[in-house]
């Protein structure tokens, strides 16, 4: 083949790819936002999730209290209900919990930490299982057995308890949460991805790509990578939520964070005890704000499950 008939090979392959990666590359943004414009569900949840970021990400300037700092705790402060007014004159809007800390500021410093451990745990995730999802689809073979029976096995078992195992092992905190999370989802990513990269190995672009001498990584990363994000994607969007409640859960059980760094599911455990006694606030705040993440996630995967789905495009 000579020069010029490459060049032009390859600018017709290339244009072939990024037309069929559907809109979330070059000017899909502009059609991505226009969508998601259109459907008033979807706007609302992501605002009020980006409000709920915001305000977790400006903790420590909003919060009244740093609950992490034990020497600024007062246990004559414990177990006020919402509106008190503590020892030292401070008005508790949601009240305290056993330790005398601030519910309102505990719940932003928890969410950080929800949102941190989810986004971490997700975007790793992805990244690993995209690419074992690729390999396995493109390549086939033993390869892809290999790999396909090695996520049949993880996923016939229990996420919660592969996590626990881990964390018993590793111990607590968050870097520890994120190895466990990491290990119990990217198999969700291994096998979408691997559904789509078998569909898109047989197409003509990819053979195209062959003909023109492309490798194999440039044909998966530079071309087929592109064709599989839409369905990664919202499965990423799932995956931020479970994680976020994967790890309330692990938190919840007591071997997630540690007891000075309680994050929503160690809030709701500290409350939980405190429940018959009529002091609801200690949990049922932190069960709300966990509640309210997840929804919105759930939401916006939905929606966007919707608007990546060419079946349901106009």
């Amino acid at each position: 083949m000579s020069e010029p008939a490459r060049i032009r090979g390859a600018s017709a392959v290339e244009g072939a790819a990024d037309g069929s990666a559907g809109i979330l590359l070059g000017r899909g943004h502009h059609r991505l936002a226009g969508a998601f414009a259109e459907r008033p569900l979807a706007l609302a949840s992501l605002a009020f999730f980006v409000a709920l970021c915001l305000l977790a990400l400006l903790a420590p300037l909003i919060s009244p209290q740093n609950p992490y700092d034990l020497a600024s705790l007062n246990l004559l402060d414990s177990r006020l209900a919402p509106g008190a007014q503590g020892f030292s004159g401070a008005t508790y809007l949601l009240g305290t919990d056993g330790q005398g800390r601030d519910m309102l500021s505990a719940i932003l410093y928890g969410l950080r930490i929800s949102l941190w451990v989810g986004l971490s745990s997700s975007v790793v995730a992805m990244c690993f299982g995209t690419v074992m999802g690729l390999v396995a689809g493109y390549s086939g073979g033993r390869i892809d057995s290999a790999i396909m029976r090695l996520v049949d096995l993880q996923l016939s078992i229990p996420s919660i308890l592969v996590a626990l195992v881990l964390l018993a092992v590793l111990g607590r905190g968050a870097d520890k949460i994120i190895v466990a999370l990491v290990a119990v989802q990217w198999v969700y990513f291994a096998r979408t991805v691997r559904g789509a990269a078998l569909v898109e190995r047989k197409k003509e672009y990819v053979y195209a790509c062959r003909m023109l001498g492309y490798s194999g990584a440039r044909i998966l990363f530079g071309h087929i990578l592109h064709n599989v994000m839409p369905p990664a994607t919202v499965v990423a969007t799932v995956s931020f939520a479970t994680a976020i409640s994967l790890e309330a859960t692990l938190s919840f059980l007591g071997v997630g964070m540690p007891i000075t760094e309680p994050s929503l599911g160690l809030l709701i455990a500290n409350g939980f005890s405190y429940l018959m006694n009529g002091e609801y606030w200690i949990s049922i705040y932190p069960g709300l704000a966990l509640l309210v993440v997840v929804f919105c996630l759930n939401l916006l995967s939905d929606e966007l499950r919707d608007i990546l789905n060419p079946r349901l495009q106009k």
